[in-house]
């Protein structure tokens, strides 16, 4: 399947006034310029003329293959953020043009980028080119091989595309959210203190798997590879969450990355108690932990409450580093409890509520909106003879 760039730009000298419109196709393979096009408008807005920009950009993209994804770059916050779906159209000379581009490809193969004026200065040339015209031109030019050669593409450029790719985010048409970033959290494998069910966070001895966590490990191993979806795999950096990733990414052929924020709360001088121990050593302490998220334990661990205000900016994080893509994250108890819990905006007693097997997956689904689906929770059916 091919992919296109397209840069798109309007500009009005007035607003409303004179006014005009200028779109490149480039392939994102090569950077190289395959198609420019430029038309003066007559008299509208600014916005009007960026979408009609957007408009022929599609359209010429969509004239050399159809069957194409497509990422799109324009300088106006405002197309980007309401084609993207989180901004509503409210304008009403806008929303017929925004509807008609979304139209052009179907939903979830086109994204969006808001990049700075000064990586749009080939876009913003035509619709200058455009506006000085006065009407008396207009042009859809398809280039040649040997023209792109000749100096439209550049290290700079392919270095734009690459960049484009990389920090792509999804773009939907306003009535399609388009494909989430869809979160399975997998807890990781049995240690030697999760049969004792000890309190084991980020400041204790971080014990590695257990014979039966590696067990467990290989099964969820062999589960997600029986479901084919996992794109990416990002990991805990505690040597227990290491390991379950690792049995993952051997069986998937992926490269695991480790991310800081997914781990585990730190207990404090809880670390390798029981419950009954803590609730012996620590009652006081242990009584207003379970009632205020703001309370830390023991010595100085993390309140429910930092740990959520950890979750919540790695999920956004992640959320737009893998927008449209499947990514097993392989973390422990309290944080997939939390992303549940922010998904679902349950007060934060509800973490005492759920259920969190060793090697359990949970899945979670974000969309452009900002609103989130709870779709699996502790599930262990892969671990079962």
């Amino acid at each position: 399947m091919r992919e296109f760039i397209v840069e798109a730009d309007g500009g009005s000298r007035g607003n409303p006034g004179p006014a005009g419109y200028g779109s490149v196709v480039l392939d994102a393979a090569t950077g190289e310029t395959l198609v420019e096009t430029y038309e003066y408008l007559g008299v509208v807005t600014n916005n009007v003329a960026e979408y009609r920009g957007l408009l022929a950009g599609l359209r010429a993209a969509h004239d050399l293959d159809p069957a194409a994804t497509v990422h799109v770059r324009m300088d106006s916050k405002l197309v980007v953020e309401q084609m993207s779906g989180r901004w509503k159209i409210k304008h009403p000379d806008m929303k017929p043009l925004a509807l008609e581009a979304g139209r052009v490809f179907p939903p979830g193969r086109v994204t969006y980028e808001w990049i700075p004026r000064e990586r749009n200065k080939h876009a913003d040339r035509l619709a200058n080119e455009a506006m000085d015209s006065g009407g008396s031109a207009s042009s859809v030019r398809k280039l040649s091989s040997a023209e792109s050669a000749s100096g439209v593409t550049s290290a700079k450029a392919e270095a734009d595309v690459r960049a484009a790719k990389a920090v792509a985010s999804p773009g939907w048409a306003p009535a399609d959210m388009g494909a989430p970033a869809t979160f399975v959290l997998l807890r990781h494998g049995e240690t030697p203190l999760t049969p004792q069910k000890r309190f084991s966070g980020s400041g204790g001895t971080d014990p590695s798997l257990s014979e039966t966590g590696r067990e467990q490990a290989r099964r969820a191993a062999e589960a997600l590879a029986a479901r084919g979806t996992i794109q990416h795999i990002v990991t805990s950096p505690l040597a227990r969450t290491r390991e379950t990733a690792a049995a993952v990414a051997d069986r998937l052929g992926i490269e695991v990355t480790v991310e800081d924020g997914l781990i585990e709360t730190d207990f404090g001088a809880w670390e390798g108690l029981t419950f009954g121990e803590v609730r012996e050593r620590y009652p006081d302490d242990l009584t207003t932990w379970l009632s205020d998220p703001e309370a830390q334990p023991t010595g100085g661990g993390e309140s429910f409450a930092a740990t959520a205000t950890r979750i919540a900016a790695t999920r956004d994080k992640l959320v737009a580093a893998y927008a449209g893509r499947t990514v097993l994250l392989v973390t422990h108890v309290t944080p997939i409890k939390t992303f549940v819990r922010l998904a679902l905006g349950a007060p934060p007693e509800s973490l005492f509520r759920m259920e969190l097997s060793a090697a359990s997956m949970s899945v979670v689904a974000y969309y452009a909106d900002g609103n989130a689906s709870v779709r699996l929770l502790n599930d262990t059916s892969h671990l079962r003879p």
